[in-house]
């Protein structure tokens, strides 16, 4: 079953990488605020996850900077459990007025990337 598993999960990194989507081009100060309000933004995911690669080309089509934390290492893995309350990914890890918020699923992540970013 791993060897499936690792089979396809790497089918699925090759496909999406010949078959990315193009970036939005934004101005640089409509990309430069889109930077900044996207600096309180983590997206815990495993690199071959299909949902995880679902999310991830919908912040490459709308150009987010975002940053992608591998939930596999063990280090990772506990601040999603101890603090996100579940291993799930994908998850995205929203900070915003001091407040931290775990979001799951991927159509409720792109859903809210969708509202802040489109």
């Amino acid at each position: 079953m791993f060897v499936i598993r690792w089979i396809l999960g790497r089918i699925i990194l090759l496909l999406n990488a010949v078959f990315a989507p193009k970036p939005l081009t934004r101005t640089a100060e409509a990309q430069a605020h889109v930077a900044q309000k996207s600096q309180a933004l983590s997206l815990y995911q495993y690199p071959a996850c299909p949902f995880c690669v679902k999310v991830r080309r919908t912040m490459r089509r709308q150009n987010l900077p975002i940053q992608t934390v591998n939930a596999k290492q063990d280090e990772h893995k506990q601040v999603l459990v101890n603090h996100g309350g579940k291993l799930q990914v994908p998850c995205l890890r929203i900070e915003k007025d001091g407040q931290v918020q775990w979001l799951y699923e991927s159509s409720t992540i792109i859903n809210y990337l969708n509202d802040e970013f489109a």
